[in-house]
């Protein structure tokens, strides 16, 4: 039997990215929370690294975007996408990615306060670590969650304390299941996933090696193989750089019938990792292997009652366009509000339905966007005219017209910049990382949703204040200071964005917060004002006139726009607020 019991309002199991996230949004939002993860430490394996720009935001709300820049690898040193045969010859192309290409800088730049990086789990975790126990809140290491029952109060879960084998029991309000690919708390709750497993299999090296004389001239994350001859998808392997230039991951994918990559010795890794590299290394320092496979699956459901999942728990798929550990930060970030709003009686529980209802479409429409990257980019050998079936010379053949000056070279060339191209949904996908918007939930829509073509949702990003999508960001000043629009909110309270006719609105969010006692911060933008818009970017991207007024959540999303002010402001602001909060 159990030999003791807590009590919390929220157990979290699993200290990734998700879990570390949610538990630091609760401490910030002051709800008692309980951290568990049955591992002895955080990543063992660099795993995700690319933190996209609404990743940095969300760690900028939670006050630690300082703390991610100094350890992350900077947006400058990601500026390049390589494809080469061997590392030691000339490239075959060079793509800018990230946002770095002189056509691309000013949309991300004009998008958003925040940079892309590129910080490797095992960077990337202890940096959420340290930030939690700065609030007084911990992660509890080797303690495995095993079971729950509700006892019609609550869940009661039964944990087992791995470095003494004695259990113990956790009383709590909701359970957050950030426990990764293979959940327990997803199956507990009756919750199950579709799709399919094992649709690739790979191996990751992790090592380290001085490559900054092939690399430091062309920084990069991203070096992909195009080597001839009947090799196995991705040729000899990605490389991964996570910190330039000494620290890599080099992923070679395989087939299970004809080799396990999983048991190499670290001989075998070195003989990879020289193989793509194209010559002998002088030190070599293999620090882990590690076996995957590709998976395409996501949850049916995200929740059950009090019991909900995020991140790898409802969500696998290829690493391909970068989204995993985004995915999961913004699954935690949705969820947390919501929770302890409906914790402080403040919201109902319809509030809490909302999470499945926003976060399961973005992320199924994720995965589907991971799972064609890895198809396109493969398909760029298809472009180089290589084939499994050629020979080594014939595939040699097929890359030399490249720089041919015959019809031969100029249609090669062409089929290259077209699968360049295409490469771009997964590199600089702008609109598909930072423009997502909630088409229902807790939002009140007010027109029909993006019909732009697929491809340009994916590459454009379309800053607007419609219901459901992340508040635009527009450079302000107060007290003569930058401000950025997106930083108009804090903790737990919803703001009210107007503008100089906009007064009527004050007066409305004070009836409206002392009704419901739900905080609604006021703030006036414009001239005149105690917010400046230099710019004019705000007037410019806010879709309201000069009396309208614009609602948005604790998570930085839309929740509710007035185009103008209409004859009961109070009235108009109360229905509002009260189907949000599901009152």
């Amino acid at each position: 039997m159990p030999d003791h019991e807590l009590e919390t309002t929220v157990l979290i199991v699993g200290a990734g990215p998700a879990g570390l996230t949610m538990a630091l949004t609760l401490a910030q939002y002051g709800v008692s929370h309980h951290l568990v993860e049955r591992y002895a430490g955080t990543a063992h394996m660099p795993r995700a690294h690319i933190v996209n720009q609404r990743t940095t935001e969300i760690m900028r709300h939670l006050g630690i975007e300082d703390d991610l820049m100094r350890a992350a690898v900077p947006n400058e040193l990601m500026a390049n996408n390589l494809y080469v045969t061997t590392l030691n010859r000339p490239e075959v192309a060079r793509r800018e990615v990230y946002g770095r290409g002189a056509d691309r800088r000013p949309h991300y730049s004009q998008a958003s306060p925040c940079e892309v990086v590129n910080c490797p789990q095992t960077v990337f975790e202890p940096l959420l670590v340290n930030a939690l126990r700065r609030t007084g809140s911990d992660v509890h290491f080797q303690q495995e969650w095993l079971d729950v029952r509700n006892d019609g109060d609550g869940y009661i879960s039964t944990v087992c304390d791995l470095r003494t084998g004695t259990t113990h029991t956790v009383r709590s309000r909701f359970i957050v299941g950030a426990d990764g690919g293979r959940s327990r708390v997803l199956e507990a709750a009756g919750l199950h996933l579709n799709g399919q497993t094992a649709l690739f299999h790979a191996a990751s090296i992790w090592f380290t090696a001085d490559l900054s004389s092939y690399l430091a001239h062309r920084p990069g994350v991203l070096v992909f193989n195009v080597h001839p001859g009947p090799l196995p998808p991705q040729r000899l392997g990605t490389l991964v750089c996570h910190h330039p230039f000494d620290e890599y991951v080099l992923i070679r994918y395989y087939d299970p019938a004809r080799e396990d990559l999983t048991a190499m010795t670290p001989d075998d890794a070195r003989a990879h990792i020289e193989a793509f590299v194209g010559e002998p290394l002088d030190r070599v320092e293999v620090k882990g292997i590690s076996g995957w496979t590709v998976d395409r699956q996501s949850a049916v459901r995200y929740s059950n009652s009090g019991i909900f999942c995020v991140g790898d728990a409802v969500h696998r798929h290829p690493p391909s366009s970068g989204l995993g550990l985004n995915m999961s930060i913004a699954d935690s970030f949705n969820l947390a509000w919501k929770i302890a709003l409906v914790d402080q009686n403040v919201a109902g529980p319809g509030l809490l339905e909302s999470y499945d209802t926003e976060r399961r479409p973005i992320d199924e429409a994720g995965v589907a966007r991971a799972v064609n990257s890895l198809i396109e980019s493969m398909e760029l050998t298809d472009a180089l005219g290589l084939a499994d079936d050629q020979t080594e010379e014939e595939g040699w053949a097929a890359l030399a017209e490249l720089d041919e000056a015959s019809p031969a070279g100029d249609a090669r060339r062409r089929a290259l910049t077209e699968a360049l191209d295409v490469s771009d949904l997964q590199f600089n996908a702008i609109g598909l990382e930072l423009g997502y918007a909630y088409e229902a939930g807790a939002v009140i829509q007010d027109e029909a949703p993006d019909r732009r073509p697929a491809r340009q949702q994916v590459l454009e990003y379309l800053p607007t204040t419609r219901p459901g999508n992340r508040v635009p960001h527009a450079r302000l000043e107060r007290d003569d200071l930058p401000l950025s629009s997106i930083d108009l909110v804090d903790g737990l309270q919803f703001a009210l964005l107007v503008g100089r006719g906009g007064g009527v609105w004050r007066e409305a969010a004070e009836r409206v917060s002392g009704d419901l006692g739900v905080e609604i911060a006021v703030h006036t933008i414009g001239p005149g004002t105690a917010i400046r818009d230099p710019y004019r970017e705000w007037d410019d991207r806010c879709e309201v006139s000069h009396s309208g007024a614009v609602l948005v959540r604790p998570d930085r999303h839309v929740a509710w726009r007035a185009r103008q002010a209409g004859p009961d402001p109070t009235a108009s602001l109360l229905d509002a607020i009260r189907t949000i909060l599901d009152r």
